[in-house]
């Protein structure tokens, strides 16, 4: 009876141990509203900041509700951190000015990164039907670009599970010069009439995997690009887009 008890103290002290490992930073406790209304990033970034400064595990948390987001920039140089999660339920909206993204060639953007996972059920929502019925006006060579809502570059390590990409202003995902990246459960999703909706672009990248996902977009479901080693597409759902 002592020894089952002596067990029980052990494993409820390593238990607690573990969980304490894990460094969890709310965005709401970095100042967003989760309202749709004012701009988040400052608080995104401010997550982020304390994630990378700290060693070991970390998630930051956007728990449910709608965060307005302008293009940001998640820089890994100086990370302490190789084992940060982003637990995504709310719904992170662009602006409506199609312009602020439209200028820019990435809206969320994660540079020289390693061991980075987004993973939940939230949504990110680019907004990108008032840019696409700019370029389709008689003055669309007059319209901006346009903006990849995802993208990924010198990074390795990367898991992104369960969340949505929605009508994107061009590509919803690209992976650049990156390895070892993985895409699990996920839907994106944009009007087949939608123009450049690239779902899911690689490029100069090694070990990538896509499986179990939906792709319902205007352009390419999943586009590969030059210097693209070891790419695995397994049970995906593609259409009304153009293929692989």
């Amino acid at each position: 009876m002592v020894g089952i008890y002596f067990l029980f103290i052990v494993l409820n002290n390593l238990t607690s141990s573990s969980l304490a490992k894990t460094r969890v930073y709310n965005v709401l406790n970095f100042g967003a509203i989760p309202t749709g209304l004012i701009d988040t990033r400052k608080a995104f970034i401010g997550a982020w900041e304390a994630a990378c400064s700290a060693e070991g595990k970390t998630h930051i948390v956007v728990p449910k509700g709608r965060y307005l987001l302008n293009p940001i920039n998640f820089s890994g140089v100086g990370c302490k951190s190789n084992d940060i999660t982003f637990m995504v339920d709310g719904t992170v909206i662009a602006p409506n000015d199609y312009r602020v993204l439209g200028a820019v060639e990435r809206w969320v953007w994660f540079d020289r990164v390693d061991g980075v996972t987004i993973y939940g059920r939230g949504t990110l929502d680019a907004k990108g039907s008032s840019l696409w019925d700019c370029k389709k006006g008689k003055d669309g060579d007059k319209c901006p670009p346009g903006a990849t809502t995802l993208t990924f570059t010198n990074a390795n390590n990367i898991l992104i599970k369960g969340i949505t990409s929605l009508n994107c202003q061009l590509f919803h995902m690209v992976i650049n010069i990156c390895k070892n990246v993985t895409f699990e459960a996920i839907k994106i999703i944009a009007p087949s009439d939608s123009p450049n909706t690239d779902g899911i672009h690689v490029q100069v990248a090694s070990d990538v995997t896509i499986k179990n996902t939906i792709v319902k977009t205007g352009d390419d479901c999943v586009s590969v690009g030059p210097g693209t080693k070891n790419l695995w597409v397994e049970r995906i759902v593609c259409g009304p887009s153009h293929g692989i």
